[in-house]
């Protein structure tokens, strides 16, 4: 394993992570809601809180760092 696919491991298990946090906090505010629901959190009045929206927030960088090592790690194969 090289190093940049180590780094996409370790991103992916923060994504993972932060995912499980963000619909849990989401399940307090809404119980029953999926990742499928939270995609469109304006749906939901409940989501109007500044926590979920700082953990959804965190989750959308996570998943932007990503996007963006996984794109560097397609181009390092070629």
């Amino acid at each position: 394993m090289n190093e940049l696919t180590a780094i996409v491991a370790l991103v992916e298990e923060m994504e993972a992570l932060q995912s499980e946090k963000v619909i849990t906090l989401a399940r307090r505010l809404k119980p029953g809601l999926t990742m499928e629901d939270i995609r469109n959190p304006h749906d939901f009045p409940e989501l109007d809180d500044h926590d979920w929206h700082y953990e959804d927030g965190i989750l959308t960088g996570i998943q932007s760092v990503l996007m963006a090592l996984r794109s560097r790690e397609r181009e390092s194969t070629r």
